[in-house]
């Protein structure tokens, strides 16, 4: 009967230490948002003429890896502009994936979504910057 009692208690004991370990002396695990890097808007939208006449009004934001301003010491941007070092080379990839679509292709969730996965392809390979994805926040066809 004592080992049997014995034993329930070390059960006991064990299933308490564990506990307080799990609670109370383990470190928290790691979350991660929805996002997985930075959001940049770029600060300045875009006015585009389409490949079949009409034209779009398109703001950009950048999922990035990485923090995307520009180091100290680089001068102040124009206004309308952001900090990011590259931004130049990254308005002038937008300006020609967005200038080769159709109003079509812009005003379709499936078309927009294919120029995005261009634009993430096309910014990786011109810049340094570690672009995860591309957002459309405003979108204007006309």
């Amino acid at each position: 009967m004592k080992n049997k009692r014995l034993i329930v208690i070390v059960v006991a004991v064990l299933v308490v230490a564990a506990g307080a370990y799990k609670f109370v002396l383990a470190a928290p695990a790691e979350t991660h948002g929805k996002v997985d890097g930075t959001v940049f808007v770029l600060p300045k939208e875009f006015l585009v003429n389409l490949d079949d006449g009409r034209y779009a009004k398109v703001n950009v934001a950048l999922v990035l890896g990485k923090d995307p301003l520009a180091k100290a010491g680089h001068g102040t941007p124009p206004d309308g502009y952001g900090g990011m070092e590259e931004e130049a080379v990254v308005r002038d990839v937008v300006v020609d994936a967005l200038g080769d679509q159709s109003a079509e292709t812009l005003s379709s969730t499936a078309g927009r979504e294919r120029v995005k996965r261009v634009l993430r392809r096309e910014l990786n390979k011109a810049t340094d910057i570690d672009v995860r994805d591309v957002l459309f926040p405003d979108v204007t066809v006309q």
